[in-house]
C-alpha cells in the first residue's frame, strides 16, 4: 500500500484543469537534470516525494496534467515496489520513451545510493566507537516512532473491513511464527479476494487452479532462501531482487522482508545492524529502499551493495511498462481490488510484527522509550514535519546521553 494515495493528491490545493502540454518527446539531458535534483533534494519519504515530482513536472514544466499524473499514480498502486520511484519511471517513460524510463529512474535513484554507500563505508569503520553509538543510541528509538506513524497512517486506509482486519491480524501472528512473509502476502491478498467476491463463486475453479502454481513457487522461493549460502554478491542480488518483486506497503515494509531474509534465515544481519541500516538510510534523500544499499555492503562490501540496490529496483523497471497495456481491465476488477487490499492487510501486519520485534530490542530503558513516545507523539501532532529532523534530534539527544553517562 502507498503512503500517498491518489485522493490525498487531490486533496491539495492545486488547478485541476488541464494544462497544455509540452511536445510528447523531452530530451533525455533534462529528464536526468530534473530527477537528479529530485534525487539529491527529496527528502521525507513517498509523501513528500510525489508532492516535489507533481511541483516539477506538472506545475513547473507542464509535461504532464494533473489528471495523468493521478492516473499514473493509481497505476503505481496495483505493483509492488516503491511507489514514488515507479512514478517517476512513469513519468521518463510517457515523455521519452524506455530510454526516459532508464534514465529518469536511474537519476532519481543515484544519489540515495551514494550517499547510503558512503555512510555504509563510514559505518563499517565507526560504528565501535562511542560517539557513534551513541547517535545510533538516541536515533534508533526515533526509527521505532517512525514505522509506527507509517504503520497507524496505513493502518487507516488499508484495514477497511472485517476481512481485511482478520487478514492483517493473521499475518502479524503467523509471522512471529516464522512463517514465509512472501507465503502470507499472497494468501492474503488470494483470500481477501475470494471473500469479496463470493457472488462470482463461478470463478472459484479459475481461481483454485491459479493459488496451487504461485503457492509452490513462492514455496520454492522461500525454500531456496533457507539453504545454506555464501556471502556473495550474486547471493545478494537473488535475494533483493526476489523481495523487490513482492513488496507491497512501501519502505519500511522492507524491515519485515530483510528481518527474515537476512536476520532469522541467513544470519548475516543482525537485528541491530538492520536498524541502524534503516537509521542511517533516514539522512538520506530520495527512495528509502536504498537502504538496500548499505545493507548490501555489510554483506558482500563494495560489490554487495551494487548487487542488492539493482536487485531491489529492477522489479520497478520491468513492471512498469508491463502493466500499461493491462491498467484499464486491472483497475476495473473486483478480483484485482479484492487481492490488493488483501496484500495491503498482510503488509501491515508485517510491519507490526517488525515493530514489535525491532522495539524489544531497542527499548530497553526509560531514555529510550521517553524519546520513542516524544518522536511519536511530535510525528501523530505533526504529520506533515520531515522526520529527519526527528532523527537528528535523536541522535544529538543520543550523544549528550552518552556522553554524560
Amino acid at each position: 500500500m502507498p503512503e500517498y494515495t491518489k485522493t490525498d493528491l487531490e486533496a491539495e490545493n492545486l488547478p485541476n484543469d488541464r494544462e497544455p502540454l509540452l511536445p510528447k518527446k523531452t530530451s533525455l539531458g533534462e529528464i536526468a537534470l530534473v530527477f537528479s535534483k529530485l534525487g539529491i533534494t527529496a527528502f521525507g519519504g513517498p509523501a513528500a516525494h510525489i508532492a516535489q515530482i507533481e511541483l516539477e513536472v506538472v506545475q513547473r514544466r507542464q509535461w504532464l496534467s494533473r489528471e495523468k499524473l493521478l492516473d499514473l499514480l493509481s497505476i503505481s498502486n496495483l505493483i509492488p515496489g516503491p511507489n514514488s520511484t515507479e512514478l517517476v519511471i512513469h513519468v521518463g517513460l510517457e515523455r521519452a520513451g524506455w530510454q526516459g524510463m532508464l534514465v529518469a529512474g536511474s537519476c532519481f535513484i543515484l544519489p540515495a545510493m551514494l550517499m547510503t554507500w558512503g555512510l555504509a563505508i563510514a559505518y563499517g569503520q565507526y560504528q565501535s566507537i562511542p560517539t557513534a553509538g551513541g547517535l545510533l543510541y538516541g536515533i534508533k528509538p526515533v526509527i521505532i516512532a517512525i514505522v509506527l506513524q507509517a504503520l497507524t497512517k496505513l493502518g487507516r486506509s488499508g484495514l477497511k473491513s472485517a476481512a481485511t482486519w482478520s487478514a492483517g491480524i493473521l499475518v502479524l501472528v503467523l509471522y512471529l511464527l516464522s512463517i514465509n512473509e512472501i507465503i502470507l502476502m499472497l494468501s492474503a491478498g488470494l483470500i481477501v479476494a475470494l471473500v469479496a467476491n463470493l457472488h462470482s463463486l463461478k470463478k472459484f475453479r479459475f481461481l483454485s487452479l491459479t493459488i496451487s502454481p504461485l503457492s509452490w513457487g513462492t514455496f520454492t522461493l522461500g525454500a531456496i532462501a533457507t539453504e545454506s549460502h555464501p556471502k556473495t554478491w550474486l547471493a545478494v542480488f537473488w535475494s533483493f531482487l526476489k523481495i523487490g518483486s513482492f513488496l507491497y506497503g512501501g519502505g519500511y515494509v522492507l524491515l519485515a522482508f530483510v528481518q527474515q531474509e537476512f536476520v532469522d534465515r541467513l544470519h548475516w544481519l543482525t537485528s541491530q545492524q538492520l536498524l541502524d541500516a534503516v537509521a542511517i538510510g533516514q539522512f538520506t534523500p530520495g527512495p528509502i529502499l536504498t537502504t538496500a544499499t548499505f545493507i548490501g555492503y555489510l554483506i558482500a562490501g563494495n560489490l554487495g551493495a551494487i548487487a542488492a540496490t539493482i536487485g531491489i529496483f529492477l522489479p520497478a523497471f520491468m513492471l512498469v511498462p508491463l502493466i500499461n497495456p493491462f491498467v484499464s481491465k486491472l483497475r476495473k476488477s473486483p478480483w484485482t481490488a479484492g487481492f490488493l487490499d488483501g496484500v495491503n492487510a498482510a503488509s501491515i501486519g508485517l510491519m507490526a510484527a517488525v515493530a514489535w520485534e525491532l522495539g524489544r530490542g531497542t527499548l530497553t530503558d526509560i531514555w529510550t522509550i521517553v524519546i520513542a513516545i516524544a518522536s511519536l507523539a511530535i510525528l501523530l501532532k505533526f504529520p506533515k514535519l520531515n522526520s529527519v529532523w526527528l532523527v537528528l534530534a535523536g541522535g544529538a539527544i543520543g550523544w549528550l546521553l552518552k556522553f554524560y553517562q
